[in-house]
């Protein structure tokens, strides 16, 4: 397992240490993407460990975005997912642009209100997800014109199509 001394530092402009080594497939990514489900959340827990409750809010959302997604049940999931909800709600615009200065906290929302839903929906809550789904696609205007918004969009057609 890598160090995570660097977890606690906060944003350095474009040099964000953190969200550096979740974006470009250290620990827990590289894990996930070859399969290692169980290697990838055990590295993401140390992060989130390292973090802590009172960490940096967009390190939050972030892991606590992969977290849930590495999830075996879907009641840890769902809790993850409104982590990542809850972060985002504490995060502004100009944290998230220290990262990346187009970034949108705005954008955020159709994809976690997304995975609420689908959550809610596991859990055979159809209200619930309903509730979720349609504050997903409240949200949708946020999004910009490209393939990553096109797979949300599409999910949430699909998710809508199994609600009814």
């Amino acid at each position: 397992m890598s160090d995570t001394s660097d977890v606690r530092a906060g944003p350095a402009g474009g040099d964000d240490q953190v969200f550096t080594r979740i974006a470009l497939g250290l620990d827990g990514v590289q894990a996930a993407q070859h399969g290692r489900t169980a290697e990838a959340r055990a590295s993401f827990e140390v992060l989130w460990a390292a973090l802590g409750e009172r960490g940096d809010v967009f390190h939050r959302c972030v892991l606590a975005h992969y977290l849930a997604d590495l999830q075996d049940d879907p009641q840890d999931e769902l809790e993850w997912d409104r982590r990542a909800l809850a972060a985002a709600d504490s995060l502004t615009a100009e944290r998230a642009q220290t990262y990346e200065s187009a970034l949108q906290v705005r954008a955020f929302y159709p994809s976690l209100h997304l995975n609420l839903a689908s959550d809610h929906l596991k859990l055979g809550e159809p209200d619930l997800a309903r509730e979720q789904l349609e504050r997903a696609v409240r949200s949708l205007d946020a999004l910009p014109e490209d393939a990553y918004s096109a797979s949300i969009r599409s999910a949430v057609d699909e998710l809508r199509q199994r609600l009814r």
